[in-house]
């Protein structure tokens, strides 16, 4: 039985340290340093090492150099982005108010069916809505929007319902192609 001594052996090479010489190998290959043959050799011989010596051996002839931190751009990035941004909320608010709106059910046992089927309570003749694509119930505390696995899916504010969600007047609504912003019943209309 042999025994190894571990202060004897060069530690072994770690992942960051295998990134580091591929990187200055690659750079070295960008420079025109290395030879494409070179580049092929010295990458089988990095990914084979096991010890440091046989890691550096490989690029000790190569220049490295830290990387450079990453600048963020300071205010200016953050004022452009915000300017960009700010188009594109006054370009989102004009199309809302440009959408038809579909009014909330009132309160009951039963939801208003959504779909391209003839018996759907808002029958919505499009290719991209589902014969049976949607639910929408009112209860007492709100209402409740449901897909029903349609294909092209129920949007609301820009997020895909995958199950049931509630919903409130003001939020944009898509089944498939077709937009709605949801708006409350007036009172007087049940009384």
């Amino acid at each position: 039985m042999t025994s190894v001594e571990y202060g004897s052996h060069a530690p072994r090479v770690s992942d960051a340290e295998r990134e580091r010489a591929l990187a200055v190998l690659r750079q070295g290959l960008v420079d025109g340093r290395v030879s494409q043959d070179t580049f092929v050799r010295r990458m089988e011989l990095i990914l084979a090492a096991v010890r440091l010596p046989e890691l550096n051996d490989a690029i000790r002839d190569l220049p490295y150099q830290e990387p450079a931190p990453q600048r963020t751009g300071g205010w200016f990035l953050a004022t452009v982005t915000r300017l960009s941004a700010f188009n594109e909320r006054m370009r989102r608010a004009w199309q809302s108010e440009r959408l038809p709106q579909l009014l909330l059910p009132a309160p009951g046992p039963l939801p208003l069916s959504i779909g391209r089927a003839s018996g759907s309570g808002l029958r919505l003749n499009h290719a991209s809505v589902s014969r049976q694509h949607a639910t929408l119930r009112g209860t007492g505390t709100g209402w409740t929007l449901r897909d029903l696995g349609s294909s092209n899916g129920t949007w609301v504010n820009g997020l895909r319902v995958t199950d049931s969600v509630r919903v409130r007047p003001g939020d944009h609504v898509s089944f498939g192609a077709m937009a709605f912003r949801l708006a409350a019943p007036s009172q007087e209309l049940y009384r």
